[in-house]
């Protein structure tokens, strides 16, 4: 497939378009709002000069790289292409009439992906003509970084499909893993409680928010903590992924969004791209020093580790993914420094189903209920 559509000229579509040139091929990006593909095809060109500046990159092949993608003013400039990936906002409506749209305009062996990360993908095709050329490729922010991509075939997708997309994305140098149309796919649900309980945590003031991302660095040797990462992503972006995951799963209470999340959102402190969220990012601004407590740390390690792995388990049961893939998702698309499966074992599995009861006892919430194969992996 080597001319590619892309719909979407934000952070993640001039990504994903760049992906595309890099390995050779012919990409034509469109966005509704043509000023913010001009706008995107600049900011490419200041990031490319300085791969090239740091040596990253050739002058040379950055030439090719911004010669490989031209603008689309339309969407019937997609008519030569084999692949047309959506890359705009999350909802459904807005992408079911841009998949309609573009269906009078691709020849009919076209495959029309969408760059969801939470949205059912069954749903996503279910207007189109031909349900069976329509798949999931969700790719992580920043696109030309994460390794990882989702493949996730729709009940209707060609059987084949997803295949052909694995080994596409492993042609462009990514690590493609294929995952069940469920809500989140592998990622954004079992990752939803490195979040959730940190935020629980917090919400309680059994400890503060530098507290929470301090155990989970010094104990669990993450990158970041949970609210340095949802600065990172867009506290506003993680909270409307929570409330997807949250009614896809018929108000599981396992991702019950967070009130303090939601008035973080509403207050428009969103992290990094507004200059303030959990912490403060503006010139100057002095980070709070966490207090250094070795229980409590070890408390909040656990009470979160034991919730992933919980998750993870349960995907297992549920055959969301195979063993490989559960692993390498979680490695290559949040950059956890062990699968979680692996992490299980290490602790122990009773450890972790002890701490999920007791948790349980505590709350009597549906929350901390444990997944019926964690208990057998005792």
């Amino acid at each position: 497939m080597k001319n590619v559509g892309i719909i979407g000229a934000g952070t993640m579509g001039i990504g994903i378009a760049q992906v595309a040139a890099t390995n050779g091929c012919k990409v034509w990006v469109y966005d509704a709002n043509a000023k913010q593909v001009e706008t995107a095809t600049v900011g490419l060109e200041k990031t490319l000069t300085r791969l090239v500046d740091k040596q990253k990159i050739s002058s040379e092949k950055m030439v090719e790289i911004l010669s490989n993608i031209s603008i689309a003013t339309e969407l019937k400039d997609f008519k030569d292409c084999e692949l047309v990936i959506e890359a705009i906002i999350e909802n459904k409506e807005i992408k079911t009439k841009v998949f309609t749209e573009l269906e009078k305009h691709v020849s009919e062996n076209c495959v029309i992906a969408s760059n969801t990360s939470s949205i059912s993908i069954t749903s996503l095709g279910a207007e189109l003509q031909k349900q069976e050329r329509f798949i999931g490729i969700h790719f992580f922010n920043p696109a030309p970084l994460m390794p990882l991509v989702e493949i996730i075939p729709s009940l209707l997708t060609e059987k084949s499909l997803a295949e052909k997309m694995y080994s596409l994305m492993k042609d462009w140098g990514k690590v493609p893993v294929i995952a069940k149309d469920i809500p989140g796919f592998i990622v954004n649900r079992i990752a939803r409680p490195f979040y959730g309980e940190g935020l629980r945590i917090v919400e309680e003031n059994i400890a503060t928010v530098e507290q929470v991302d301090d155990a989970m660095k010094t104990i669990g040797n993450f990158k970041m903590g949970p609210f340095e990462l949802m600065d990172l992503i867009g506290v506003d972006v993680n909270f409307s992924v929570t409330k997807t995951v949250y009614n896809e799963y018929f108000y599981d209470p396992k991702y019950k969004p967070s009130l303090l999340q939601q008035r973080m959102s509403e207050a428009k402190l969103h992290g990094r791209k507004t200059g303030k969220g959990f912490y403060d990012y503006a010139d100057g601004a002095v980070k709070t020093e966490p207090t250094k407590d070795e229980a409590l740390y070890q408390q909040i390690f656990l009470r979160i580790v034991s919730m992933l792995i919980n998750d993870a388990v349960e995907a297992k049961r549920l055959g969301i993914a195979n063993d490989e893939d559960l692993e390498l998702a979680m490695q290559k698309g949040v950059n956890y420094p062990k699968g979680l499966l692996a992490w299980g074992k290490e602790i122990g599995y009773k450890k972790i189903s002890e701490t999920l009861q007791n948790l349980y006892e505590e709350y009597q919430e549906e929350r901390y209920r444990q997944s019926p194969l964690l208990r057998k992996l005792n």
